[in-house]
């Protein structure tokens, strides 16, 4: 590793010993979101461990469960995975017999997963739990705050 000569360095646009704060309003969300995306993994992670299946899994399983069958492209793109790490997540859950491949009827070339019955089961057991404690911590799912923060939730997912 090269390190340069004391000195040889462009001085910092800032005054020395100031320090740089960013915008709390955009900080805060930012970390609130990560304080979210942290507390969510960390309640669904033993869920659907307790299921054998991996986060990445979990989302496969909730796109299938939204019916019809699905692409490896299309899981790969909505799980954010690279599609070799996608095919490993399906063959894990086609081995767990939570999904299955089946070649698509109207192009014979494409081959779509699909959720099975077990995996529906999993997906329904998972989703009684979490509705549970979200009951618990933000009241019944009819309610006009959680109705509020999903529609808020969903926008926010939709950019």
């Amino acid at each position: 590793m090269i390190v340069p000569e004391p000195g040889s360095l462009p001085p910092s646009p800032r005054a020395a010993g100031t320090v740089f704060v960013p915008a709390p309003r955009v900080t805060s969300l930012v970390e609130l979101l990560d304080r979210l995306d942290r507390a969510v993994a960390t309640a669904l992670s033993p869920i659907t461990a307790a299921e054998g299946v991996s986060r990445e899994g979990w989302r496969v399983l909730l796109m299938l469960a939204r019916g019809g069958g699905r692409s490896m492209g299309e899981i790969a793109a909505h799980t954010a995975l690279p599609a070799p790490s996608a095919t490993r997540v399906v063959d894990r859950l086609v081995a767990a017999r939570l999904a299955y491949r089946q070649t698509d009827a109207v192009d014979r070339r494409r081959v779509l997963v699909h959720l099975a019955a077990d995996g529906r089961e999993v997906v329904e057991r998972v989703c009684r739990r979490v509705e549970r404690s979200a009951s618990d911590l933000l009241g019944p799912s009819h309610s006009r705050g959680r109705e509020d923060l999903a529609g808020l939730l969903g926008a926010l997912a939709a950019r």
